[in-house]
């Protein structure tokens, strides 16, 4: 029996009518006088509704048949985040985002999850519509379609964007899925400026860009990130290859702007996701509203600041790390412990800009390292030493195809780490949103007004706003601003 994970078909019907950008890859339409299928915010005029259906995935509506629209552009929908919600679902679409099919068989996904093929293939054709192989190919050849549009990178190294080691396999793959050659579809886009690559990334609104880096930038990385006003730019490091990014927010659409450097193009859909969970912009914010407003507090936030989103990290290691060297002090002096460790054990890269030329220390660097010369007191040393060596020998990942309560087992096994630092870890490595750090000082006292709260009570008050918590840790943190300015001391668990 099939139950689609999508909105009603009233409530998509009306979402398409009124281009409801909130519905934005939630569900897509395909219109059967014409073959095609569209986002909810399509511009072209609506179509009957005797001639559309709606379906919960691209890869579903073209495994029906359809191609995608050239006018609003399937490739640049977000990816649904309520999928989350569905545990097995989630780690399955997981793993598929981080590659597992793109050099390994069909059935390594069904593997990995510990399920037979035929029980992984219903599962996905019954929720999303579609295969995990056909979800995979789809969206292959949509960011192909969304390179051959936006850039002007030769079609060879977009067939290798999109994981294709055959220029032929790719043509023939292009063809059959967007019903044209990518030559033709290069040649409708022909004007598109050389130079470094530009992308759209879309989300649904609301977004509070400047929120946003304002948290990044207290707490960014020296050497590595330069964030002001209205931009965030990283050097990135692929396959050898050293590069600059910078993200801004489009003035006029719900998108932000990813620019590229000169990369290995192999590399180039690794980027975009850790640039997409480092925004949260796969975020459903009406849903996450929804859970959150039955606590008057948490209402009170998400009227003040109804685009705050989950800030990510761009490398979980960094993240452990980062979190490890905030234990007990200020952001700032955080920062200062950060730029002392890239400083000393990152490594520097030739040719870059001074202030982003610096690439964090591996793992591996730090097993050995005498931490303590850069001012860590020997245990948070010894804290730092363990959790590398556990990412060092895969005893700790920062996959999302994992459940927050086996990865927080996993990082509360190491000396020094305890539930918060593992929530923490999970929230901003992972962007898992139900992560929540009962024991944080700041979070008890918001939520007791005053008095501070156990932290047995502070979790069974946050039962109502699962699996959405870690947005509630966020909005709890900004409501606590003013207190913390006239305290100090009161903030240092957010510190990091």
């Amino acid at each position: 029996m099939q139950t689609f994970l999508m909105p009603a078909h009233v409530q998509c019907e009306q979402a398409r009518l009124a281009r409801d950008a909130r519905f934005d890859g939630l569900f897509y339409t395909a219109v059967r006088s014409t073959g095609i299928y569209c986002r909810p915010v399509c511009p072209a005029p609506p179509p009957k509704p005797e001639n559309v259906s709606y379906y919960p995935s691209a890869a579903a509506a073209s495994a029906a048949g359809y191609r995608p629209c050239l006018r609003c552009r399937p490739e640049l929908s977000p990816d649904d985040a309520n999928l989350l919600q569905d545990q097995t679902l989630h780690q399955a679409l997981a793993l598929l985002n981080e590659g597992i099919l793109q050099e390994q068989p069909a059935t390594a996904l069904a593997d990995a999850m510990g399920l037979s093929a035929r029980q992984l293939q219903r599962l996905f054709v019954a929720r999303l519509g579609a295969t995990p192989a056909q979800l995979h190919t789809t969206r292959r050849l949509l960011l192909a379609k969304q390179l051959l549009t936006e850039t002007a990178l030769p079609v060879t190294q977009i067939a290798l964007a999109a994981g294709f080691n055959s220029l032929r396999r790719f043509n023939s793959a292009f063809l059959e899925g967007c019903g044209m050659p990518p030559s033709a579809l290069r040649k409708q886009h022909s004007a598109v400026a050389g130079g470094e690559p530009v992308l759209r990334l879309a989300y649904r609104p609301p977004l509070d860009f400047s929120l946003m880096l304002g948290f990044l930038r207290r707490r960014s990385l020296p050497g590595i990130e330069c964030i002001d006003d209205d931009s965030y730019q990283r050097v990135v490091v692929a396959n050898g290859v050293a590069s600059l990014i910078r993200v801004t927010a489009d003035p006029k659409r719900p998108e932000l702007r990813l620019q590229l450097g000169t990369t290995d193009p192999r590399a180039i859909p690794a980027i975009v996701a850790k640039v997409r969970r480092v925004f949260d912009l796969d975020a459903d914010l009406r849903t996450v509203h929804a859970s959150l407003a039955q606590e008057p507090l948490l209402a009170r936030g998400l009227v003040e600041r109804p685009g705050l989103r989950i800030p990510g990290g761009w490398d979980g290691f960094e993240v452990a790390a980062r979190a490890v060297l905030g234990q007990q002090v200020s952001v700032a002096a955080a920062t200062t412990l950060a730029r002392r460790l890239v400083d000393r054990f990152g490594e520097h890269l030739a040719g870059m800009p001074e202030g982003l030329d610096r690439q964090f220390p591996a793992p591996a660097t730090l097993v050995e390292a005498p931490l303590e010369s850069i001012g860590l007191p020997r245990t948070r040393a010894a804290t730092l030493r363990a959790i590398a060596r556990a990412c060092a020998e895969d005893r700790l990942d920062f996959s999302r195809a994992q459940t927050l309560e086996s990865f927080v087992q996993k990082a509360t096994a190491l000396p020094g780490i305890g539930p918060w630092t593992a929530h923490y870890m999970a929230l901003r490595a992972m962007g898992l949103p139900d992560a929540f750090p009962a024991g944080d000082l700041v979070l008890q006292q918001v939520l007791g007004e005053g008095q501070r709260l156990s932290e047995r009570e502070t979790e069974r008050r946050s039962q109502l706003w699962r699996p959405w918590r870690a947005y509630a840790v966020l909005h709890l943190w900004h409501l606590a601003v003013p207190t913390e300015k006239k305290n100090p001391k009161t903030a240092t668990e957010a510190s990091a």
